[in-house]
């Protein structure tokens, strides 16, 4: 019989195997624990040892394996890394959203300590800043909860009262109800510089000092919708976050996200990921989450863009920028399958939702040598249209085709600069829960595409099942997308599906 120690050396994976068959047999520890009972109740495990197993803590005995074993009808073996197949040890995400997850394990490998030590040297040799890594971190959370965060939502609508629209009077009011005071600045303080790394391209367009008061750059008042914006991303700043202790500083510009710079001036941020990196990150998302929930509160918004077809018009009648109202579509359809991209020329993403796990064609870290020029958001960056525009894309992922719908506008930021929003959704789930074959539907229209060097005009056939999934997700853009030819995108030009290459030589 084996002992102990002589399983250790073959369990690595062990735990995660045992978790992963538990969560897709739909069990619960207190279940697994219970059948195990049944087996054998002197080696059962019991919940907290199993919690421990489970997480790597501990390595059962072999007796109590082999009740684990019976329970889910499996050989001794196969628990073991002489079998570690990665569909064994993959995450097990649900209904979970973003893309997919990687095993920690071994877990002696993917400590806490050891993870703390390797991430920095990571981080270094790729040349990843903390700031961006924290950044990343924070956007993986976003997604994996699928952009859905009642907290917050809950605590906007407590101060909003779940008015739509919040007027400009309004907004004011609720300044004023919190204590704060509004003052207007030409030029940037010193003070203000210091504490944040800015470019020629970036505009400081707001910060809050702890004495309650509230500055706004006299540029937003010919703004009126972002300098609603920002007063409510300062009103989040002050009802989330201590408004007694912290400066919080808005920069608009080719980029920016709302308080922190990812690209810094050269050789002022450091790869190690410090504590205060972390904290900006996740209050630069809070106070942005909270001003969307507070402009657009998610039940009265949700049923004006079902009266409009989700359009993205719908931003003037609630008074807020096209790219609040793109993000708000994100949090509050009950469609879950979306992304949203805010793309800047060359090839910078500066802000990337993706609760459907799509591609990045482009990084928000740095440039890429081979973006694919036919996803909608960059094409239109070099040829701009008046107006949104909409377009039906086929790409694989993870080697299966996948049908995409998504609507793009181009506009500019306060600095001036030409950005393109684009907000999409992904079309395969709402093909299969209308009964269809999703995959079959997208491998014939990839191949239409494919025989048609790279587009074509959807097939009467095609055609019909997606107008059908349009209408039902009552979603404009994508019955006038599936008007225009389909066009088939790729996540790098190495990975081109069209024949000949965009990148053939």
């Amino acid at each position: 019989m084996k002992d102990t120690k002589s399983l250790m050396r073959k369990a690595h994976f062990l735990g995660t195997k045992i978790r992963n068959l538990r969560k897709r047999n739909h069990l619960t520890m207190e279940d697994l624990s219970a059948r195990c009972v049944k087996v054998e109740a002197e080696y059962a495990p019991s919940v907290s040892y199993l919690s421990m197993i489970e997480r790597g803590k501990r390595v059962p005995s072999e007796n109590m394996l082999e009740i684990i074993a019976t329970v889910f009808q499996k050989e001794l073996e196969w628990f073991l890394d002489d079998i570690p197949e990665e569909q064994d040890i993959t995450p097990v995400k649900g209904s979970r959203g973003g893309i997919s997850g990687m095993a920690l394990e071994p877990n002696f490998l993917f400590s806490n300590e050891i993870l703390q030590i390797a991430i920095p040297e990571l981080l270094s040799q790729t040349g990843t800043t903390g700031r961006q890594f924290a950044h990343l971190l924070i956007r993986a959370h976003q997604e994996h909860h699928q952009n859905h965060f009642p907290d917050l939502e809950r605590a906007a609508e407590d101060i909003g009262q779940k008015r739509l629209p919040l007027s400009k009077g309004d907004i004011l009011g609720l300044v004023k109800s919190l204590g704060l005071r509004i003052r207007w600045f030409d030029e940037t303080p010193s003070e203000v510089q210091n504490d944040i790394a800015i470019g020629d391209d970036c505009i400081v367009t707001s910060f809050y000092e702890p004495l309650k008061t509230i500055y706004v750059n006299t540029a937003l008042k010919a703004r009126p919708k972002r300098f609603k914006y920002d007063l409510a991303v300062q009103i989040g700043h002050c009802v989330l976050h201590d408004k007694e202790a912290f400066r919080n500083v808005l920069v608009a510009g080719h980029g920016q996200s709302t308080t922190l710079l990812e690209e810094a001036i050269p050789g002022s941020q450091s790869s190690i990921v410090g504590a205060q990196d972390i904290l900006h990150a996740w209050r630069d998302f809070e106070c942005s989450f909270f001003a969307g929930a507070l402009l657009c509160p998610k039940v009265a918004f949700r049923q004006m863009l079902d009266r409009q077809g989700y359009e993205v018009s719908v931003s003037s009648l609630v008074e807020v920028s096209e790219s609040v109202a793109m993000r708000r579509m994100t949090a509050v359809s009950p469609y879950p399958h979306w992304h949203y991209f805010d793309a800047y020329a060359p090839g910078k993403l500066k802000a990337v939702y993706r609760g459907n796990g799509i591609p990045l064609p482009w990084g928000n870290m740095r440039v890429i040598g081979d973006p694919c020029q036919h996803w909608s958001v960059f094409r239109m960056i070099d040829h701009p249209v008046t107006g949104t525009a909409s377009q039906i894309s086929i790409m694989d992922v993870n080697n299966e085709p996948r049908i995409y719908a998504c609507e793009s506008i181009y506009v500019k930021d306060l600095a001036g600069h030409a950005h393109v929003l684009c907000a999409g959704i992904d079309l395969n789930p709402a093909i299969a829960a209308q009964g269809k074959a999703a995959q079959e539907i997208a491998a014939s229209l990839k191949l239409t595409c494919v025989k048609n060097g790279g587009s074509a005009k959807i097939p009467r056939a095609i055609k019909a099942d997606l107008t059908s999934v349009a209408r039902i997700l009552n979603i404009g853009w994508v019955a006038r997308g599936i008007e225009s030819e389909a066009r088939l995108i790729c996540s790098r030009g190495a990975m081109c599906p069209r024949q000949p290459s965009c990148y053939s030589v």
